[in-house]
């Protein structure tokens, strides 16, 4: 099977998503590194990595498409990582809370009342 060239255009999009996808990934270390508090730190990893890691997926998937092949694994994936990032997240923080991790901003006055 011979490789087809891809056009420019695609070329572009994937070029763009690897660049933002780049950039998310390197605002989350950042934010994790300056941010002083469990709390702060567990937010900027998993919103920002996230979204980073599924604009390099995604850019993997678009250049699987352009060469003509299937790219089930890619966005198997990029499911997994949007499914379980949001939901370990809240996990380590309801633990953090029930452990009492200390942090900088006490909690919002009607909190535990349901």
């Amino acid at each position: 099977m011979t490789a087809q060239p891809i056009p420019w255009v695609l070329e572009a999009a994937i070029s763009a998503l690897l660049v933002v996808g780049g950039a998310f990934c390197l605002v989350g270390a950042i934010g994790f590194v300056r941010f002083q508090d469990f709390f702060m730190r567990l937010h900027a990893p998993t919103k920002a990595s996230t979204l980073g890691v599924g604009g390099v997926l995604v850019a993997s998937m678009l250049w699987h498409w352009g060469m003509g092949e299937w790219a089930l694994r890619e966005l198997m994936i990029t499911l997994f990582v949007f499914v379980t990032a949001p939901v370990s997240a809240n996990l380590l923080a309801e633990a953090a809370l029930h452990l009492k991790v200390p942090t900088r901003v006490p909690p919002p006055e009607d909190f535990g009342r349901r």
